[in-house]
């Protein structure tokens, strides 16, 4: 019996049982971890951050980060000596802010620029779909958040997680987890949220609107010459710019425009593109999404806030959305040449998938408009205003 009873203490079944709470964490880790298996929303990222929360949950594990700035104080052996493993990869890879940018490199270097460069006047609609990152700001504050918590989550409208991760780190760090389960959630439930947001925005007549007769009824009169060019000088052009506009915003813009150029220079660096769109983008994933999910304990997710982060995120989604659609309906009060709403409703950073649900939505109302090259446009730039909005907030706030 004194053998059966230690083997009982050695188990984490007597703290599972009196703490209700972590039964309730596990319950949403494989919740999450469901969603990514078998419902394949963002599975790359769910996936990870699902299983980071189930090991922060298991009581006794050691496996929870821990959010206290005396441990931002100690080394990397001190850290892994007393509180463990994760925690050592928290501080060294997610509060030094390192994980984001080095994401941010890996879709620069999947992303072609081409589809903004020959459409232009589209990009601005990515701009305007960044005024559900604004709106939320002051709703939060009006709400009783902080400044700085009101920007970490009014970011989530971006649809972009590493700038969601990175802007919280530094205004909210107590608020990472949920912001980051929000901002991943609402991106893989695009293909949900952009068809409910447009079902009451946009007309059967506005969704019909095809493209490329437009384009034969109003042929463009600037034409790119030699693309490739433009395509290597755009990102050292765009990441000057912005880094002297926003120099907040260059840890993000720049890995952004780097990861492109290398995959634009061609095959001097091909092995720089291998690199930074496979292996680094792929490490930095796991470690991104397994900490970040361990940040989920019962203390820091079991609140009210939680709740307000969420319902936030999903309102600077569906603004930003509907700020996109907005402007594309006012650009065409006044233009001869008009232009599809849902090519504005794709200005989020959830690059590509906001662009296929957009064209798939058109393709139904007429099979011959194909809109997903016009919709790239303004979704790429997108991903660009996301960062440059991170960017204004950690400068006015951080």
């Amino acid at each position: 019996m004194n053998f059966i009873e230690k083997i009982y203490q050695m188990s984490a079944f007597d703290e599972l049982l009196t703490q209700p709470s972590y039964l309730l964490m596990l319950f949403i880790a494989f919740v999450l971890l469901y969603l990514g298996i078998f419902k394949k929303y963002e599975p790359l990222l769910l996936v990870p951050i699902g299983f980071g929360v189930l090991l922060a949950n298991f009581p006794s594990g050691g496996m929870a980060v821990l959010q206290d700035d005396a441990i931002a104080h100690m080394t990397i052996i001190e850290i892994a000596k007393e509180h463990g493993i994760m925690n050592m990869l928290y501080y060294a890879l997610i509060k030094t802010g390192l994980l984001p940018p080095l994401i941010f490199m890996g879709v620069g270097a999947m992303t072609d620029f081409g589809p903004m460069l020959r459409n232009l006047r589209l990009a601005f609609f990515g701009a305007a779909a960044q005024i559900g990152i604004f709106s939320v700001f002051l709703g939060a504050i009006a709400m009783g958040f902080s400044l700085k918590e009101a920007g970490a989550l009014g970011i989530i409208g971006g649809a972009d997680g590493p700038t969601a991760i990175y802007t919280s780190i530094i205004l909210a760090p107590h608020m990472l987890g949920p912001i980051a389960i929000a901002a991943y959630s609402y991106m893989a439930l695009v293909p949900v949220i952009i068809p409910f947001v447009v079902r009451f925005s946009v007309t059967d007549k506005e969704m019909k609107i095809n493209m490329k007769e437009q384009d034969k009824l109003h042929p463009s009169k600037m034409e790119i010459k030699n693309l490739k060019l433009a395509k290597i000088i755009f990102p050292l052009m765009l990441g000057t710019i912005i880094s002297l506009l926003v120099p907040s915003s260059t840890p993000l813009i720049g890995m952004l425009l780097f990861g492109n150029l290398v995959k634009e220079i061609g095959s001097d660096t091909s092995r720089l593109f291998e690199a930074a769109s496979s292996t680094i983008m792929n490490t930095s994933t796991i470690f991104l999404g397994l900490t970040v999910g361990a940040t989920m304990t019962a203390n820091t997710f079991l609140k009210s806030e939680t709740l307000l982060i969420i319902a936030g995120g999903f309102l600077a989604f569906s603004i930003s959305i509907l700020g996109g659609i907005i402007a594309v309906k006012i650009y065409n009060m006044f233009a001869k040449k008009k232009i599809n709403p849902l090519i504005g409703a794709t200005g989020l950073s959830a690059v590509p998938m906001a662009s296929r649900v957009a064209n798939d939505m058109a393709l139904k109302k007429d099979s011959s408009n194909h809109i997903l090259q016009y919709c790239m446009s303004s979704n790429i730039s997108g991903v660009i205003g996301s960062a440059v909005a991170a960017g204004v907030l950690i400068s006015f706030l951080g």
